[in-house]
């Protein structure tokens, strides 16, 4: 994230927007970008009102415009009822919330935001995803994340990375096409759990009185009682990144 947006060059590579190298103009990228940055920070002591009207200004948006857009944005946001306090009595998703309405008051082609329901309730999270889902009409949008459901339910093209490598790039029913038909969930004993894992793709497993129920990807039912479920990108995601390490 921080070599997309120009923050930090890259040991190699390059980087595009528009057929245009951003390494070697920066400018070109920076002038359409909106950035949310994973420790955003704000001046604790203004009010929401007052610190995007700050950030419109160094933007260089004239105060009429900047007016109109920081009404939009505390609107598009769903921040309405609180435009008038002090962001140090923001809670974690709010504040996050304000982060994706600055990013957005110059009215951006391209909005990158990195890890931004890190350390969010269940809650604050859904409230963030619809934000972003708001702000994506008419403009490209970057998130970098590690929790799955984010993607799930906010993106519609995917690139999925292993230590900085490719490992693929489509949409969500692409990704999941490749395990449908191959996603089970059985009842192990908790000894039989360790041999599972030698075996399969364990997605996942719960403790349960009676033993461990188990969500794994085999090409056939792994025991007599297994029963198959329907995938999900995540099922999906941990079997391409199994076959990058060699699963």
């Amino acid at each position: 994230m921080s070599i997309l947006t120009t923050v930090m060059k890259p040991t190699s590579g390059t980087a595009f927007w528009e057929g245009t190298n951003i390494l070697e103009s920066p400018d070109t990228v920076r002038s359409v970008l909106g950035y949310l940055p994973q420790n955003f920070g704000v001046y604790p002591d203004l009010t929401l009102e007052e610190f995007l009207e700050y950030m419109a200004a160094l933007r260089g948006l004239d105060s009429e415009t900047a007016s109109a857009r920081t009404d939009e944005m505390i609107s598009l946001t769903n921040l309405v009822d609180v435009r008038n306090r002090k962001l140090k009595t923001f809670s974690g998703g709010m504040r996050q919330r304000v982060g994706i309405a600055q990013a957005l008051l110059n009215d951006p082609d391209l909005l990158i935001a990195d890890e931004p329901t890190v350390g969010l309730d269940p809650e604050e999270r859904v409230r963030l995803r619809s934000a972003l889902s708001n702000t994506a009409a008419g403009r490209v949008v970057i998130l970098s994340t590690h929790i799955v459901p984010d993607v799930e339910a906010t993106a519609n093209k995917i690139a999925i990375l292993d230590e900085g490598r490719l490992v693929t790039h489509a949409n969500v029913e692409e990704l999941v096409s490749h395990v449908t038909g191959n996603v089970y969930e059985c009842l192990v004993p908790r000894s039989e759990l360790s041999t599972l894992r030698e075996e399969y793709q364990v997605c996942s497993s719960v403790q349960r009185a009676d033993g461990v129920k188990a969500r794994l990807i085999a090409e056939t039912p792994p025991t007599d009682d297994a029963t198959p479920v329907s995938p999900t990108l995540e099922d999906a995601y941990l079997q391409r990144i199994d076959q990058q390490d060699g699963g």
